[in-house]
């Protein structure tokens, strides 16, 4: 595919996509290319510079895209934690101990978040209590 910058009779600047610039006529005389903005079929290549492309853009755009898509998942995750957090309550290390309370109804339903170890997660985890962990979201810094 090619892609040329076109222009129409009342100077409105737009772009068009084609297989082949011999396709780009074949369309240009039938008048199938409009302008964007006007509807005139009276369409005529615009000046371009080349764009060649090279490895390194590809890589940058690759990795440009991943990290605007890791920014944003950040972001959902700080915000779901922070969502979590504000409307729960802390109880540390107690974690294990309070949540079987609620779970087997010695304690009142509430939300609850705080630190359990991995034994702990899996002893929960084997009498069917409903845990599940909080993002971790790194520092802003990092």
């Amino acid at each position: 595919m090619i892609r040329f910058s076109l222009v129409c009779d009342a100077d409105h600047d737009f772009d068009g996509w084609f297989a082949s610039s011999e396709e780009f006529e074949k369309q240009r005389k039938r008048g199938l290319i409009a302008c964007t903005t006007c509807n005139s079929t009276k369409v005529s290549k615009s000046l371009m510079a080349p764009q060649i492309s090279t490895g390194r853009q590809k890589d940058a755009m690759a990795v440009a895209s991943v990290d605007a898509n890791r920014r944003e998942l950040m972001a959902k995750m700080k915000e779901l934690r922070e969502t979590i957090t504000s409307q729960s309550e802390n109880v540390g290390t107690r974690f294990p101990e309070e949540v079987r309370k609620i779970h087997y109804g010695e304690s009142e339903q509430r939300s609850i978040y705080g630190e359990a170890k991995r034994d702990e997660v899996e002893s929960l985890l084997d009498e069917g209590v409903a845990i599940a962990p909080l993002p971790v979201v790194p520092d802003d810094a990092n």
